[in-house]
């Protein structure tokens, strides 16, 4: 005998992920992912500006609507929708509030990393080649928090192993 599933009573939680380049988020997105199972749609907010759409990340470029129509195709169909990147508040901010309004769950977290622990970071990843120190002290923007009441703030002192058990102990 099949299994009735009522998706009226399904909920659906909005993880955001945010911070500087080279402060750890993608990784740690990943493993949250693996960690949660099917049922969790990760949104790199790179792969849909660089990779899928090609555009340069300035105000009102098409990537903020379809990172939006992303989450909100996770949403209607009932899945966890993580959504990482630099997501700068300024340029994503109103997106991301409109998404908050949506979800029945939403938990924020902010990589307040500083610059010498991002360049540090930065080392250690694959693309580390692709742009070094120079443009990472460009990009780097101080304290982009979206002040809103339950935003986690992540620091240095955080290992990537106590930030995956931190969140993973707040959306589960």
């Amino acid at each position: 005998m099949a299994t009735v599933v009522n998706h009226d009573e399904l909920m659906s939680k909005l993880i955001i992920i945010r911070g500087n380049s080279g402060s750890g988020k993608s990784t740690i997105a990943k493993h949250l992912r693996r960690e949660l199972g099917y049922g969790t749609m990760l949104i790199p907010q790179d792969t849909v500006r660089r990779d899928i759409l090609r555009v340069q990340d300035v105000p009102d470029n098409p990537s903020i609507q379809l990172n939006k129509d992303i989450a909100l195709y996770g949403h209607s169909i009932h899945y966890n929708v993580i959504i990482e990147g630099i997501l700068i508040r300024e340029r994503y901010g109103k997106m991301l509030h409109e998404l908050i309004e949506i979800f029945d769950e939403t938990y924020i977290y902010y990589f307040n990393i500083s610059l010498s622990e991002t360049l540090r970071r930065h080392q250690t990843k694959i693309n580390s080649h692709e742009f070094g120190e120079k443009e990472m002290r460009e990009w780097y923007i101080e304290d982009d928090q979206l002040n809103i009441l339950g935003e986690v703030i992540i620091t240095d002192e955080k290992s990537e192993e106590e930030i995956l058990a931190l969140i993973l102990s707040d959306v589960q």
